[in-house]
């Protein structure tokens, strides 16, 4: 059997589950390039993008400069990848989303894997904090994302909310908050408030890390805050 069938083999008579990052790849690679198999030219890819993490962040084109890798090859990778981002968002309970915190975050680090800006939105929940609707409301650079309040309440009263639960990404992977971090949260809740929307937390994603401002500064989400 040739290196290049062999995962496929092992994918149809074991489960994808028997696969490694680098074998599941190179099914969707299919072929390699002279004198180096699918796998082999897998494990170069996750080596040189720095894990699975790395090779999510990369766009089609960036693929495609990539030795052995033409269109055909970087499209499937990238439609594998959000199609798995699409089923993660799919597999969370929302009736039970705000059971924990970790719950949210987890259905937000699924919803920004790979994401290379800074992106600002909002989850909006009903009266039993079932999930609603979600928003990417604002796209800014690595480092910056413009916010206006008012839009973000606009939007959460036509889907009829009674909670929000804010986030933003921070590609760098920093997961500290920042003034403006806290500033705009508090500028939200007080908005919120007036009308009759509640902001539950602003979640900060940073890759597979996250940070709740509502554990970390409570105080900005009370009534004096």
């Amino acid at each position: 059997m040739e290196p290049d069938q062999r995962p496929r083999e092992r994918l149809r008579n074991q489960g994808p589950e028997s696969l490694s990052e680098a074998e599941l790849l190179a099914v969707l690679l299919r072929t390699g390039r002279p004198g180096h198999s699918a796998v082999a030219e897998a494990h170069e890819l996750l080596t040189q993008a720095g894990g699975l993490e790395g090779v999510a962040r990369l766009s089609a084109r960036e693929l495609e400069r990539r030795p052995g890798i033409g269109q055909a090859k970087a499209a499937a990778v990238c439609a594998a990848l959000e199609l798995g981002k699409r089923v993660a968002r799919v597999e969370v309970p929302g009736a039970h989303l705000l059971e924990r915190p970790e719950m949210a975050a987890k259905y937000l680090v699924a919803r920004l894997r790979g994401c290379r800006r800074e992106v600002f939105g909002f989850i909006s929940l009903d009266a039993r904090h079932r999930l609603i609707n979600d928003h990417d409301l604002w796209e800014g650079t690595r480092n910056h994302v413009p916010v206006d309040p008012a839009e973000v309440f606009r939007t959460a009263l036509l889907d009829d909310a009674a909670g929000v639960i804010l986030f933003h990404n921070h590609p760098s992977g920093e997961k500290q908050a920042s003034t403006d971090d806290l500033q705009l949260t508090r500028r939200l809740v007080r908005g919120g408030r007036a009308v009759g929307i509640e902001v539950l937390d602003h979640l900060i994603i940073a890759g597979p890390d996250w940070l709740s401002l509502r554990a970390q500064r409570p105080e900005i989400f009370q009534s004096d805050g």
